[in-house]
């Protein structure tokens, strides 16, 4: 059995009348995740020939995720700024990227198994040519077994995001297009150094959403400086507006050495919203997209109609197995971690030599799938007893049986006999309950594992 009383408000929650804004201290990381173990360099190679070299199941779950590390700006708020874009930088770069393409996709692994879904992330992917946008599209279907309903997302930001760039996209088999919008409102734009005005973003939204060639898709962030509620409602009527078919409400989280820091310690741009605060803003767009009746898909993505599945959004979060092809792309294969150079110079250097891309390995902590499927059953916001691999031979959903009955005495869920569902509070705090479970489960996994004393 459970005993929760060794554990603190980190893991139970705060006793509170009001758990949506205060039932934890605020959202550590974005994601939840266990520990991993590095890999020794000299491990590397070996290692990535043999997980190379394999054949897999065709029923596993995976994606493919392909990193372009390029911005024209950097967003105040961004931690993981890598490289300013230049046309000489970027063909060069995109030279590289398709040979390392060709190279990943002739491995036995990659043939044997099917992609589920495919992400261009950065940086910014809408920095490319749209000629190399059509090219790099072309090059997936060409090269990499996909599913016959495989979603192919570009991601990009509105600014500069020709016709020409949407049609050559269309035409390399892009079916799903993301736009990190933040928010419509021109002053909390300027201030996270966005590019566009409202008008402009709301008339490009407008104008893709209605040829109604692919699904598009627009992220916004809530606590950002001058994000007031008032703003952020009006930021999710101009959603509705535009006609755009998905939605994706994420809580802003700055850390590291993101520039918003230094802007608000001299002064220049008023604070982030506190947890509390961004905790009315999630219950403000709850409400109002269930006022709507758009569908919620996980706990912070919603879709206007069935074209909107969020694919990747829901594996690559959870249990798939990702490959990761790009400078600084980061993803996992067979029980695996595996990011790959960040500097541009290392990355270029290893595809021209032929050396492993891959800058740092780990190996997945041996609880591995049971913390995928709890990620997975709180980012849906539904915890089923079917879906939880056992735990040293015992329920994993009865083992947190306790502990689930303490979130339901301080409003986190609802627990019935074979599922636990997130009340608002507990959508808000998803990522915090999450790591929670793999909190526990990795000290009793210590536990009983750990070597048995000998009394002399």
């Amino acid at each position: 059995m459970l005993d929760i009383y060794k554990f603190d408000e980190s893991i139970l929650g705060a006793n509170t009348p009001d758990p949506l804004r205060f039932a934890f201290v605020k959202k550590a990381s974005p994601h939840a995740g266990g520990m991993a173990t590095p890999i020794k360099p000299e491990q590397t190679v070996s290692l990535l020939n043999d997980l190379y070299s394999s054949e897999v199941s065709k029923n596993n779950k995976r994606c493919l995720y392909i990193h372009i590390p390029f911005c024209r700006v950097r967003c105040t708020f961004c931690n993981f700024f890598q490289n300013a874009a230049s046309r000489k930088l970027v063909d060069d770069y995109f030279a590289a990227l398709m040979a390392e393409i060709k190279l990943k996709a002739s491995m036995p692994w990659t043939q044997s198994g099917t992609f589920h879904a495919v992400y261009i992330g950065g940086g910014t992917p809408t920095d490319l040519s749209p000629l190399q946008v059509e090219l790099l599209g072309k090059a997936i279907r060409k090269h990499f077994p996909l599913a016959t309903d495989c979603e192919i997302t570009l991601e990009g930001r509105i600014n500069r995001f020709s016709d020409e760039m949407f049609e050559r996209a269309l035409a390399g088999g892009f079916n799903r297009f993301s736009f990190g919008i933040q928010s419509f409102n021109t002053q909390v734009r300027r201030s996270a150094k966005r590019l566009d005005d409202r008008e402009v973003v709301l008339e490009r939204v407008s104008r893709l959403s209605q040829t109604d060639q692919a699904p598009i898709i627009l992220d916004l962030l809530y606590g950002l400086p001058y994000q007031s509620l008032e703003v952020f409602e009006q930021d999710l009527k101009d959603y509705l507006a535009t006609g755009a078919h998905g939605l994706d409400l994420y809580q802003l989280v700055v850390g590291g050495n993101a520039p918003m820091l230094n802007l608000v310690e001299k002064g220049r741009i008023p604070p982030p919203a506190t947890s509390a605060e961004k905790a009315s803003m999630y219950e403000l767009g709850s409400e109002f997209m269930a006022q709507h009746h758009m569908r919620q898909l996980s706990v912070n993505h919603w879709a206007r109609d069935n074209r909107e599945r969020s694919q990747y959004n829901s594996l690559a979060k959870t249990y798939a197995e990702v490959l990761p092809i790009g400078c600084g792309a980061g993803g996992n294969m067979g029980g695996y971690g595996m990011m790959n150079h960040r500097t541009l110079d290392n990355y270029m250097s290893a595809v021209k030599s032929g050396d492993p891309v891959v800058a740092m390995m780990t190996k997945q902590h041996a609880l591995e799938p049971i913390f995928a499927a709890l990620k997975s059953g709180f980012d849906s916001g539904v915890l089923a007893r079917y879906f939880l691999p056992s735990f040293h031979g015992v329920s994993t959903f009865d083992f947190f049986g306790p502990l689930f009955k303490e979130w339901q005495r301080k409003g986190l869920v609802e627990v019935e006999q074979n599922y636990v569902s997130l009340t608002l509070a507990g959508r808000f705090w998803a990522v915090s309950l999450a790591q929670a479970c793999i909190q526990v489960l990795q000290l009793k996994h210590q536990e009983q594992n750990a070597p048995m004393s000998v009394a002399v």
